[in-house]
């Protein structure tokens, strides 16, 4: 079984699609960057790892008949899925160095298929991987280094990726988790409505991967933790499914939706979820304050955050930070600051931010203020 011939693949070594590579200038960009933050000025370029360059270990499990149609061993999926999105796993990949992939990726199509995978794993004594967009940055998806396990089965949850139901007037989804950010949204765009949850990974994460880490949004103040968003999910577990009842609230003791929210994998594999969406901001005003001493930065971006003004977005980037994403000249912090709404305009509430901003020794631009309708979703993230 293979992945699909007709897709775009994405780098096995790295972030982003296969073609897409890092032009001359935006490599010497980086370098300026990096030579201005860690005072290094020697570079020497490491050319990417090719496919057939690198020698793989043999597959250690041999896939079950019965299985065949849904797992695959090919070289590509089994590079692809051997590392997340952190630091060092990128540096290993890039280096070539894959000493511990899994022996076989499988693509599940239903929660039948997943119970069977488990029952594999089971009496092979395999650990099974739970697999979603692949942004990990704390192991979650490479392959155990220890020897308890005879081998190591990724499990890619791709083909669960559609929205499934929408309730327009509870303003809440039905979603299966292995669907990326970009997909979810292009899904729900017709509705009006969106999950309006953009964090750093939200290109090629998915929305189990999201739960599954507790993950908290980039472009968000106001919409912040999935956690927030969850009314109910189902999971599939190797003691068995598991499905939790949707209510809009409830306080009737223990939430079971909090075992697997935050739990990595370790429990289970979400397969779909209940989700609060929100309406689509009509109305919107964003810009950035310049600060020269952080300690007041700090103080203004609390008293906005208590202000009850409720901004979308309300983010303090450091100098060096942003100095390195060319948003400073490395002499001041800024806060990037957004107010948006479905239902009315939101000038006065950036004027009153803007003003605590002031208070604290912040400046602007006025003609840096931005807004007007709303635009295609991920416009914000």
């Amino acid at each position: 079984m293979h992945s699909g011939t007709q897709e775009r693949r994405r780098k096995f070594y790295g972030w982003g699609y296969e073609g897409d590579e890092v032009s001359p200038q935006e490599i010497a960009e980086f370098e300026k960057a990096w030579t201005r933050l860690l005072g290094v000025s020697d570079f020497t370029a490491v050319p990417f790892p090719r496919e057939d360059s690198i020698n793989l270990r043999p597959c250690r499990v041999k896939v079950p008949a019965s299985l065949e149609a849904s797992c695959t061993t090919d070289k590509y999926d089994r590079l692809y899925h051997t590392y997340g999105a952190s630091s060092v796993d990128v540096a290993y990949s890039v280096r070539g160095e894959f000493r511990n992939p899994p022996d076989a990726v499988a693509y599940p199509r239903t929660e039948d298929d997943i119970v069977k995978l488990f029952r594999w794993c089971e009496d092979d004594s395999l650990a099974a991987i739970p697999y979603g967009g692949g942004t990990s940055v704390v192991g979650g998806v490479n392959p155990p280094e220890h020897d308890r396990y005879r081998g190591a089965l990724s499990i890619d949850m791709k083909y669960f990726n559609k929205v499934l139901e929408i309730d327009h007037a509870s303003q809440a989804a039905r979603i299966q988790t292995g669907v990326l950010g970009p997909h979810l949204e292009q899904q729900l765009k017709p509705s009006g409505l969106t999950l309006r949850f953009f964090l750093q990974a939200w290109e090629f994460s998915s929305l189990g991967g999201w739960i599954a880490t507790r993950a908290a949004g980039h472009f968000a103040t106001v919409y912040t933790q999935i956690d927030d968003h969850i009314e109910s999910m189902k999971v599939v577990s190797p003691a068995g499914n598991i499905e939790s009842r949707r209510f809009p609230v409830s306080g009737s003791g223990p939430n079971p939706d909090r075992l697997f929210l935050g739990s990595e994998g370790a429990l289970g594999i979400i397969t779909e979820a209940w989700v609060r969406l929100h309406r689509r901001p009509k109305h919107r005003q964003m810009t950035t304050a310049r600060f020269t001493d952080y300690d007041k930065a700090v103080e203004a971006t609390r008293c906005i955050s208590q202000s009850g003004l409720y901004p979308a977005n309300a983010r303090l980037v450091e100098r060096e930070e942003a100095a390195y994403a060319s948003s400073s000249d490395g002499t001041y912090d800024i806060l990037v600051l957004g107010f948006e709404s479905a239902d009315h305009p939101v000038d006065a509430w950036m004027k009153r931010a803007l003003e605590i901003c002031g208070d604290f020794g912040g400046t602007w631009d006025e003609a840096s203020l931005s807004g007007g309708a709303d635009a295609d979703s991920g416009a914000l993230a």
